[in-house]
């Protein structure tokens, strides 16, 4: 993989780095705690509030797993060891890198 391309890695990371970051900012109100305001949640019951602050608790977990992931990435073009399988060392193709920037195993050891 060439500098033209690691940059281009590089700027796809970054920018859905940043995407997660507003999705996290965005999401943060629907994780507070609920409370049993007749005015402010109107005929909403507790229960579906219960439900939609656990939805998005879990919506939070997996954009920080991701948040993660690409940290990781970024982490692994610093080394140089970025877009080589980490189980049997070949190159990952670029199609799939730019699907999915995080990726560390190629196709074949991803679905072996």
């Amino acid at each position: 993989m060439n500098e033209t391309d690691l940059a281009a890695f590089t700027a796809l990371i970054r920018q859905r780095l940043a995407e997660l970051q507003q999705s996290s900012e965005a999401g943060r109100e629907g994780q507070s705690v609920v409370t049993l305001d007749q005015q402010a949640i109107g005929r909403l019951s507790r229960m579906d509030a219960l439900q939609n602050q656990a939805m998005a608790k879990a919506q939070q977990a997996r954009r920080d797993g991701e948040v993660r992931r690409l940290t990781a990435a970024l982490e692994r073009i610093e080394d140089g060891e970025y877009g080589y399988c980490e189980d049997c060392g070949e190159q990952i193709a670029k199609g799939r890198l730019q699907l999915d920037p995080a990726a560390t195993r190629c196709v074949s050891c991803a679905s072996g």
